[in-house]
This record gives C-alpha cells, sequence and structure tokens, in this order.
C-alpha cells in the first residue's frame, strides 16, 4: 500500500508568511480573542509555549460553556477542537521547529519528500501518543502479545468488551473453519479469535490505517495466513458463508460524515440496517452472530434507540439465542469530566441466529 496516497494522516498547513506568532511574553487575552475569530497562531519559540495556550484555551471554555452532561461535554469538546487547531507548529526536514519538540517518527514517515509545512499541535500531539503507542506497544489483558496499533487506528482503553468476548470463546463449541470480524480496527477481536484455534479469520475495516497497520503488524508470520484482510464498508469482498460473524460497532450514534477514526466511536442510522441485511446473506444457517455493544448512549440519554433491539424488534432476520453483559469498571478518578453515569454502564455480547 502506498502510503502517500492512501493512508489517513495530518494534510500539512502552507507557511503563511504573515502569521501571527505566540511565545511566552505574548497576550494571552488577545491571543484567544484572535482564535475565536478563526485566526490561526503559530508557536514560534518553545513547544512548551503550545500546551500553555492550550491550557489558556481550557480556562477560556470554563468560563464560557457549561461542561457538565454527555451533551455538553461533547459541545465543550467541539469547540475546544475548533480552537485548538488553529495552534500551528512548523514542520521542518521532517523535524518539529518549536524548541524541545519530541521526535515524532512518523513525520519521517508519513512527508518524507515534504520539508517546510505545518501541522495543528493537537494533529502534533495525536502523532507523538500514537507513535510512543507504535515504538512501545500496548498491553491488551486478552492477548498473549503486546499490540502496536498504527496511527489513525482505534484500539481499546477499556477492556471489559473482550474480556466477555474472549469468556464467550471459551464456551464456544461450534465449528472454527472460518469467521468474519466486521470492522477489525487494531485487530484485538480476529487475534482472540486465532489464540481459540479458529484456522481463518476475514476481516474488514473501512480505515485504510487499521488495514495498512495490520498487515505491517503481521508480516508474514503465521498470523498472515490465518488473518485475510480487505478494505472496505462491512463485508467488503466477503461473500462467501461463515459458522462466525463478529461485529464490535460503534457505540454512540453520530453524523452521516465523520472522521476515519470517529468511524470506530458514531455509527449513523444506515449502519445497523446495513450490516444485518448483509450478515444474513453470509451466516451459514447454523452459524452465530456476535455483536459486541453498550449500554452507554441511552444511560447518558444521547438517544433512548437500541440498534440491536430494534433489528430484533423489526427486522425479522435474526432471534436473541443469549445475551451476556458485564459491569464498567468505575471512571478515573483522575478524569475531569464528569461520567456519573459510569455507575450503570454495562457492556453487552448479543449472541443471535437465524429466525
Amino acid at each position: 500500500m502506498n502510503t502517500d496516497t492512501n493512508i489517513n494522516k495530518p494534510a500539512p498547513i502552507a507557511i503563511d508568511e504573515n502569521q501571527i506568532l505566540f511565545d511566552a511574553e505574548a497576550d494571552i487575552k488577545g491571543i484567544i480573542e484572535d482564535l475565536v475569530q478563526g485566526k490561526s497562531i503559530l508557536i514560534s519559540d518553545f513547544y512548551k509555549d503550545g500546551l500553555s495556550l492550550l491550557r489558556e484555551i481550557h480556562k477560556y471554555l470554563k468560563q464560557k460553556l457549561p461542561n457538565k452532561s454527555f451533551k455538553e461535554q461533547r459541545e465543550y469538546r467541539a469547540e475546544y477542537a475548533r480552537l485548538s487547531n488553529l495552534v500551528l507548529l512548523e514542520i521542518i526536514d521532517q523535524n518539529i521547529s518549536a524548541q524541545k519538540s519530541p521526535s515524532i517518527g512518523w513525520l519521517q514517515k508519513f512527508y518524507p519528500e515534504n520539508n517546510h509545512f505545518c501541522l495543528t499541535f493537537p494533529q502534533i500531539q495525536g502523532l507523538n501518543s500514537a507513535w510512543q503507542w507504535y515504538k512501545n506497544g500496548i498491553s491488551i489483558p486478552v492477548l498473549r502479545n503486546k499490540l502496536h496499533p498504527y496511527y489513525g487506528t482505534y484500539f481499546p482503553t477499556r477492556f471489559e468488551h473482550l474480556t466477555l468476548f474472549d469468556n464467550w470463546l471459551k464456551r464456544y463449541k461450534g465449528p472454527k473453519k472460518t469467521a468474519i470480524d466486521v470492522g477489525v480496527g487494531c485487530g484485538v477481536l480476529s487475534l482472540q479469535m486465532v489464540q481459540h484455534q479458529f484456522q481463518k479469520v476475514f476481516a474488514t475495516d473501512i480505515n485504510p490505517n487499521a488495514i495498512f497497520g495490520l498487515r505491517e503488524f503481521m508480516g508474514t508470520t503465521k498470523l498472515s495466513r490465518k488473518i485475510e484482510l480487505d478494505f472496505g464498508h462491512l463485508f467488503g469482498a466477503w461473500e462467501k458463508q461463515t459458522e462466525l460473524i463478529v461485529f464490535n460497532p460503534p457505540w454512540l450514534p453520530g453524523s452521516e460524515n465523520s472522521g476515519s477514526i470517529d468511524d470506530a466511536i458514531y455509527y449513523n442510522k444506515k449502519l445497523f440496517p446495513e450490516f444485518f441485511a448483509e450478515a444474513k446473506k453470509r451466516l451459514l444457517p447454523e452459524g452465530k452472530l456476535v455483536v459486541i455493544f453498550s449500554n452507554l448512549a441511552q444511560i447518558s440519554k444521547v438517544t433512548k434507540d437500541h440498534p440491536i433491539e430494534t433489528e430484533l424488534a423489526e427486522g425479522k432476520r435474526f432471534q436473541l439465542e443469549k445475551q451476556y453483559k458485564k459491569n464498567v469498571s468505575a471512571a478515573s478518578t483522575s478524569t475531569k469530566r464528569d461520567q456519573h453515569w459510569r455507575a450503570e454502564e454495562e457492556v453487552q455480547l448479543w449472541l443471535l441466529t437465524h429466525i
């Protein structure tokens, strides 16, 4: 895969010679006003000055916006994203020009021919965090080896749903010739199925970074023969029927046009009807359909609708064989968000079969 044309990565921003500059001596109030008006600001001295400006944006927003309910938190984050992405850093020869900036390998990987441009401060923060995860790996409780998630690929930071799936796999007594993993992401569910002796997993994702990253991760090892990947929507190129289909969809309703990684978090109204219609065609008569979900959208009052319950009530395609649930651990005491609903949150494994 050609990384120049296919990988989702931050788009370079052209250099503006008349750019407003920010350093430790700048007038914070004036800079914030510039940001609110949509003017971009370049960090001209130290990297830490950018961090300081982001803190000032938070201070400003806390005075202007409520940040209690789930909806208010989403609105706060949206406005923070708008303002913070007007804060720029200059990139020269694949390195950040601001003093004492982190060294980020993605800059060399993604922009080998582009020697002078800007990226936003949050983009640089994202690249830096993603580089650390990629370089050092992350441990997932249900997997034997560390994952090295590729930039722009969703990976789990909470594991209750993975434990739920792993416990189900331990009890599964059906055939293990093939399975389909819809929306493979960083590959956890596929890797779990291989650990539980599935001979072949066909996996898809609409995010090219997920496919590229997993191909790189598996290389020419045995895994590359057990997990076959396709870049495509829902089932992609996989037409053959299988004994197991696994889907860990987004858990929150969102807009029709979201970003690539947001597609792993927010679903649009077409996703579930399309998925169940296609799953019906690809599941063998005695096959099992596993959908991993959560009650997060309901308890946080984003919506009263539950797409799996809707399918079972109206779809006339599948029936519920069993549902498994697991409570979610309490939110970290260090989090600044009000997450009182976490006490009621549960992850769910829905086991469906043909009607």
